[in-house]
């Protein structure tokens, strides 16, 4: 399987507004191994970036001024995300922000017709309810180093959402050797930074409260009171 992560920066957050991208960041996982390829890209949005966005990620409107308009980038930022599922933090957002830019591109349709989506904000919030979701949080969870984010960046995130994603659902990392080539346009940051797996901790042991094996007591006594017996209390005696 293909799969590529991928965020965004733009210059507000309400695409109804016209607010456009004003960076792409991908990596691209093959069989859930990274590949050492990705796709970063700055792009021109022809017009200012809100100061509340630009307190987000720190990407001005000088920075920008010689950057690439969306349609220079289009059919290679394309190229590398079609036929891939994508692996996305809160989908809808950037989703919705590179189906505004296609339509007003007036080729390659949207998203959905090249491509799938895995949104790993509703998988947290599955996994994590009534918990913070957010990526600092995940990388806090699952112990993915974040110490380089200091503001918000759409390869920077999109690397770190990679970890966090594979350790989510099950997967591992794998480093990119040295001397591996990489694949994208321009602006890009040179070799992508991988994080060092030695540097994780181990995942902590979260044990049941004491309030929590109350109710667990509770529970199991209303199961044995109804149906005359609890499979989980034969469970227990087999291992005891």
């Amino acid at each position: 399987m293909r799969e590529v992560v991928l965020d965004t920066e733009t210059t507000g957050i309400e695409v109804r507004e016209g607010h456009r991208i004003i960076e792409i960041g991908c990596v691209e996982l093959l069989d859930r191994r990274l590949t050492g390829r990705h796709f970063h890209v700055y792009i021109n949005p022809e017009r200012e970036v809100e100061e509340g966005a630009f307190q987000v990620h720190g990407i001005s409107d000088e920075f920008l001024a010689d950057k690439p308009l969306f349609a220079d980038v289009a059919d290679e930022f394309m190229d590398f995300i079609r036929g891939a599922q994508l692996v996305i933090h809160n989908a809808a957002f950037d989703v919705g922000f590179i189906d505004a830019e296609l339509e007003r591109l007036g080729r390659h349709g949207c998203v959905a017709d090249h491509c799938s989506v895995v949104d790993t904000l509703l998988l947290a919030r599955h996994k994590h309810p009534g918990q913070r979701n957010t990526l600092d949080a995940l990388c806090k969870r699952y112990g993915v180093d974040n110490s380089q984010r200091e503001l918000h960046g759409a390869l920077l995130d999109a690397e770190i959402l990679a970890d966090v994603y594979l350790i989510m659902t099950g997967g591992q990392t794998a480093l990119v050797l040295a001397g591996q080539g990489s694949e994208g346009s321009s602006d890009q940051p040179g070799e992508i930074r991988r994080l060092d797996p030695q540097s994780r901790p181990v995942l902590p042991v979260v044990r049941a409260t004491a309030e929590e094996l109350a109710a667990h007591e509770q529970r199991l006594a209303a199961i044995e009171k109804a149906a005359g017996f609890a499979l989980w209390r034969q469970m227990e005696a087999i291992e005891a």
